[in-house]
């Protein structure tokens, strides 16, 4: 249906004249006429009919007006979600317990005027065809090769430490701090490390740096059944990030260790299509800044 036809309907029938209903919407009586006629043509029916004092609306006219301006309604509606400004930003985060979900809760706090859409999408090729396909705004990944960013830009926003997690039992356990090489020659469990994400990238450049066996068999069931066989197990261990916030299951006793020495940080940066002109993006960027790294922790050579 021509909703101009409908606009020019509605005019119409509130103005009661015709020629009120041009003056309103800057166009000619004629004009006036010709949208209502292919109107009443494409509908089957008569609208208006002609009287001394204008126009007046038929019995199907008056049937019709409230959903004319329903539909009106309907459009600025739909435009409106769409219009610069009004459609939340749509921004993919690794996981909701995760460091990037706290920096995205940071920047709503800071700009609770910017409407936020958050999803968790599982990878990093994922959210990298999501961003282009423009049904996503930003994505906090860690983008190892051999990513192409030809169209995309990114920015490095925070590193996160890790913490490796054992039982009370575990060799390491009274350690306040240990070194990464430490660790060689212990068992360490993340069978979260789906093969080819970026964060397996990750865990495999670590383990190849340090000496490190990372154990990635089984299924993964998520943190909680993870931590259960940490606390049953006196000789395994797992990674997290310093800013996952965990809760030790009731009957589990465990120990959060960090790593020093260097500090092996996860980088997490903020990707986004070049061109995409959403204004709560620019807010986005310039309150999480660029981060510096530190000179004392390591990353893996592709996170520059």
């Amino acid at each position: 249906m021509d909703l101009e036809a409908v606009r020019t309907f509605v005019a119409a029938a509130d103005a009661g004249q015709f020629q009120e209903a041009a003056a309103d919407l800057s166009i000619t009586q004629q004009a006036v006429f010709k949208r209502i006629a292919a109107l009443e043509k494409d509908l089957g029916v008569r609208l208006f009919t002609r009287t001394a004092r204008g126009a007046q609306l038929t019995i199907d006219g008056q049937a019709f007006l409230p959903h004319a301006q329903a539909l009106l309604q309907a459009a600025e509606r739909a435009a409106a979600s769409v219009r610069r400004g009004g459609r939340p930003l749509r921004v993919d985060v690794i996981g909701r317990r995760l460091a990037p979900a706290k920096l995205l809760r940071d920047f709503h706090s800071a700009h609770p005027e910017v409407g936020l859409d958050v999803v968790t999408l599982f990878d990093r090729a994922t959210a990298i065809a999501a961003l282009r396909s423009g049904t996503l705004d930003a994505s906090f990944r860690a983008v190892a090769p051999p990513t192409r960013l030809d169209d995309l830009a990114m920015v490095r926003v925070f590193d996160e430490p890790l913490h490796i997690v054992t039982s009370p039992d575990h060799p390491l356990a009274a350690e306040r701090a240990v070194r990464p090489d430490q660790l060689a020659g212990h068992r360490i469990w993340m069978p979260g490390n789906a093969a080819g994400t970026e964060w397996a990238a990750y865990y495999e450049e670590l383990a190849a740096a340090f000496g490190l066996t990372i154990e990635t068999t089984g299924p993964d069931f998520g943190i909680e059944p993870l931590l259960d066989a940490v606390a049953e197990n006196p000789f395994l261990a797992t990674f997290v990030g310093e800013h996952t916030p965990l809760v030790w299951p009731v009957d589990c006793d465990l120990r959060r260790i960090a790593l020093r020495d260097p500090t092996p940080v996860y980088p997490h940066s903020l990707v986004w299509l070049r061109d995409n002109p959403h204004p709560g993006l620019a807010k986005l960027r310039d309150h999480l800044g660029t981060h510096r790294p530190a000179d004392d922790n390591w990353t893996p050579r592709w996170a520059g």
